[in-house]
């Protein structure tokens, strides 16, 4: 069986919580319950657009998107609400 390698961010997380640095929220099934409509809510498509994109930039998008391994349209949107959300950054 392979080791399953993990990062940074995940090394951090389980070493606060190996160190007890985690508490259960008060009010555990509110909180499920908000987070789980709000989970809903920011996920739900219920709204359709059309737009014109070059040849060029539809072949780019559906390049990454297959290397991502999600569909092209599910990376749009993906981008356009990260844009909307102030959560879109640059890595280069």
């Amino acid at each position: 069986m392979r080791k399953k390698r993990i990062n940074d961010e995940e090394r951090a997380l389980s070493e606060s919580f190996e160190r007890g640095e985690w508490r259960t929220a008060k009010r555990l099934r509110r909180e499920k319950r908000t987070l789980r409509d709000a989970a809903r809510r920011t996920l739900q498509k219920d709204a359709r657009i059309n737009i014109r994109l070059s040849s060029k930039d539809l072949r780019d998008v559906q390049t990454i998107a297959a290397q991502e391994g999600i569909p092209y349209q599910t990376l749009v949107s993906s981008i356009i609400h990260k844009y909307v959300s102030g959560t879109l950054t640059d890595n280069k």
